[in-house]
């Protein structure tokens, strides 16, 4: 039995499919086990970056870390979060994505620690020249290009989030759409070309699609670590997370199949 095999088959007997294969895809990386339709679903709406591991992994990871350890010395939680990042990475396997995440998270993490200011472009380059020296064929490797393609886009063209003093709802949502838009855009600009390289794809409503779904993924990634974990404790102990965990990959199921149906939206050379 595989590592990842320890918790997602805690998930398949919670949730049925397609929702058992998305959340393992999304929080563990496992292979879609779904069918073919849906799959190709998936591709046309641009969602694909979903089901595989990411540095989002690492950042919501190191996020709960942060929540469970914010009452003991940053010494001790910063420890806590080196070993719970190397233990993760080992138990879904070395991939470019994560370790390049791990990298510039323990980075930051080190550097604000001893009071130090980091510049998340300088983080970007030392953890490409680390990658890039230990595993130099990971220079040909087209989750390597995009991982360091969507952080390169996020970081030049997301922009900083301004505050909205504003009280009128309409005006939050349509600040918080606009901000979404932004950072789906951003992360696309070195991404699409080079899946349209590698793959012949090219996915006109991914923008929008990413904007309907982004703020779904980290709670999806928190109660699904939870119903994982509490699941392999004790079955019941994970069924309250699980039924969250339906809810919000049934709404995700929904985006995913409603925008895919619409016309030329999706385009294989």
């Amino acid at each position: 039995m595989s590592h990842t095999a320890f918790f997602t088959d805690v998930i398949n007997q919670y949730l049925p499919e397609p929702h058992a294969s998305l959340l393992n895809g999304i929080i563990f990386g496992t292979k879609l086990r779904t069918s073919k339709d849906f799959i190709m679903e998936i591709k046309k709406v641009g969602l694909t970056h979903l089901v595989v591991l990411s540095g989002m992994n690492i950042t919501i990871l190191c996020s709960i870390i942060s929540a469970l350890t914010a009452r003991i010395s940053k010494k001790a939680a910063l420890l806590i979060t080196i070993i719970t990042i190397l233990f993760f990475i080992d138990f879904v396997g070395i991939q470019a994505p994560i370790v390049r995440a791990a990298f510039m998270s323990v980075l930051t993490s080190v550097a604000t620690l001893f009071g130090k200011r980091t510049v998340v472009l300088y983080t970007l380059v030392l953890s490409f020249i680390f990658c890039v020296a230990i595993w130099p064929h990971w220079l040909t490797s087209i989750s390597f290009q995009l991982s360091y393609g969507a952080t390169l886009g996020l970081i030049l063209f997301a922009g900083k989030e301004q505050e909205n003093k504003t009280s009128s709802n309409i005006a939050l949502l349509s600040g918080y759409g606009k901000s979404e838009f932004r950072t789906s855009l951003a992360a696309q600009v070195f991404t699409v070309p080079l899946i349209f390289i590698y793959f012949k794809q090219l996915s006109l409503i991914a923008p929008v699609t990413n904007v309907l779904v982004s703020w779904i993924v980290t709670p999806i990634m928190i109660f699904g670590f939870i119903t994982a974990f509490l699941g392999k404790i004790h079955y019941v102990l994970g069924i309250i997370p699980s039924y969250i965990c339906y809810v919000l990959l049934s709404y995700l199921i929904l985006v995913i199949h409603w925008m895919s149906q619409l016309p030329f939206i999706f385009y294989q050379f």
